[in-house]
């Protein structure tokens, strides 16, 4: 059995067209086709199946795919064992949130320049969906990415998350606002007539307003979206409505941030990256680097009065 028909049938399953196969493996729809007919009478039984026009995996074809991603794994993690002890060295490729690139994978970064010359990181900021769409498809190697603890991600199995830190959020509200501190619940309600400002890339900080709304007693008015946090606090300043920010961030004059408690709203901060290439040493050595980091922001945060 190959492991380049195997791959295409894995990523038949995961993209659902030869077409779409073709496009992430820059070949064409007739070789994946030819491919996959290999690996049937290679496995001596039907693995697709015309549905309309285009096909789908028999369920025999899905149980290989299953197979499939373990398989891959297992060829990816013995090709890196063969230098198990070399001196991590190459470019190792990391999609990641603005905030874990800025304040966690550039100090490791430098950190790292001087005792692992030949390690080169390359960057591309992304918020978690995008990160991870470009781990499956083998454009990156990690991928930084969050969630919330009232908004938890679904992990794939064809990966594993290392859990990194995780930051406090409150609620930016303009400085004249008539907003008393509470209970999460009791902050929102004082909102509920107010536009509510949310994240432009990514659905995460949404599903906590509305959920967080809802335990309130209402539906919150999405108005406005932002990427940046530094313009979220600029709409705030603007009057333009209320968002979410980190509890510590430094706020324009303009701004309040109000602390959310019971329940809590909390940032999680994860390292994921593809099995079979977790022993890989730059992805290892960068991934220990910054766990080694966040142990340690954790320990000055619990010491901190």
């Amino acid at each position: 059995m190959e492991t380049r028909r195997l791959r295409m049938l894995v990523e038949l399953s995961r993209l659902g067209s030869m077409r779409a196969v073709a496009d992430m493996l820059g070949t064409t729809t007739s070789t994946v086709s030819q491919q996959i007919a290999a690996l049937t009478d290679d496995m001596g039984t039907a693995l697709i199946e015309p549905h309309g026009r285009r096909v789908r995996l028999t369920p025999a074809g899905r149980r290989l795919a299953e197979h499939g991603v373990t398989i891959l794994a297992a060829v990816e993690a013995a090709r890196h064992d063969l230098a198990p002890e070399s001196e991590p060295n190459g470019t190792l490729r990391v999609a990641g949130f603005a905030t874990a690139i800025r304040t966690h994978l550039l100090p490791v970064i430098t950190t790292l320049s001087g005792s692992h010359p030949r390690l080169h990181v390359l960057i591309r900021e992304h918020e978690p969906a995008e990160a991870l769409q470009l781990l499956a498809e083998d454009r990156a190697d990690l991928a930084l990415t969050y969630d919330y603890n009232l908004a938890p991600a679904t992990v794939d199995p064809a990966v594993r998350a290392t859990a990194l830190w995780t930051a406090r959020w409150g609620l930016g509200v303009p400085v004249e606002a008539e907003v008393r501190e509470g209970t999460t619940s009791e902050v929102f309600a004082q909102c509920a007539g107010r536009d509510w400002i949310v994240n432009s890339r990514n659905t995460a900080d949404e599903t906590v307003i509305r959920t967080l709304a809802s335990m309130a007693g209402f539906t919150p008015r999405i108005t406005h979206q932002a990427d940046s946090l530094d313009l979220v606090q600029g709409m705030i300043t603007a009057g333009l409505g209320v968002g979410l920010l980190p509890i510590g961030t430094v706020t324009l004059p303009a701004v309040r941030l109000l602390p959310l408690t019971t329940p809590d709203v909390e940032l999680r901060a994860y390292a994921v990256a593809r099995h079979g290439r977790l022993d890989w040493p730059p992805l290892a050595l960068v991934t220990e680097h910054l766990l080694q980091r966040s142990a340690g922001e954790r320990g000055r945060t619990s010491a901190a009065p």
